[in-house]
């Protein structure tokens, strides 16, 4: 899967960006401009490297997305209803990429990717809230996952930081076979997700 973006997690403690305001909805057809423009700026690049990002490589991969032709589920990230980024989930271990599943070997278990592409909202600190709001309303809401998995680059700290405020822990490195950079695998069970904003 991608490697992920930075996710707005720093120094700015959410700069006044109420975390109650974030929402999602699915991905339209609509979006593919947005989603083209995000794709492109240079804080997105750094870490969503692996595709193409011209207009027509972005529809020919988002598009079966958007229709509902694969296994990932895309969903725009919201705050205030403005769209400020991207969030797909996809199965792992149930009807996922099999290459990728065999490297992470977790049974039961969903993948979530993501990136702020409005540069208003990074640095912010709403990474782990998006991540948390996400995780309760698209991916334990399904009984049938337990874990939920997430690989940013290791030289990404800031989505690092992210997800370890939202519960998440290193499980392990893995390569993937085609990708020039390794993933710093994290994990989180329901049971540890649902333990951990008690």
């Amino acid at each position: 899967m991608p490697v992920l973006a930075e996710t707005g997690e720093g120094p700015g403690k959410a700069g006044g960006m109420g975390p109650r305001e974030v929402s999602f909805r699915r991905l339209r057809s609509s979006d593919l401009d947005l989603l083209h423009r995000w794709l492109n700026a240079p804080h997105v690049l750094r870490w969503w490297y692996d595709e193409g990002t011209s207009y027509r490589e972005i529809e020919e991969r988002y598009l079966p997305r958007i229709e509902g032709r694969e296994t990932v589920k895309p969903f725009a990230i919201l705050h205030q209803d403005n769209p400020i980024g991207y969030i797909q989930s996809y199965p792992i271990s149930d009807g996922g990429d099999e290459q990728y599943a065999a490297l992470v070997d977790v049974e039961a278990s969903a993948g979530v990717d993501l990136f702020i592409g409005d540069p208003r909202y990074v640095h912010r600190g709403l990474g782990q809230y998006i991540v948390r709001a996400f995780l309760s309303e698209h991916v334990f809401s399904n009984p049938g996952v337990e874990v939920c998995a997430i690989g940013p680059e290791p030289k990404n700290k800031a989505a690092i930081r992210a997800y370890e405020k939202a519960g998440f822990r290193f499980f392990k490195t893995v390569q993937i076979p085609g990708k020039p950079e390794t993933e710093y695998l994290m994990t989180l069970t329901r049971k540890e997700f649902e333990g951990h904003f008690d």
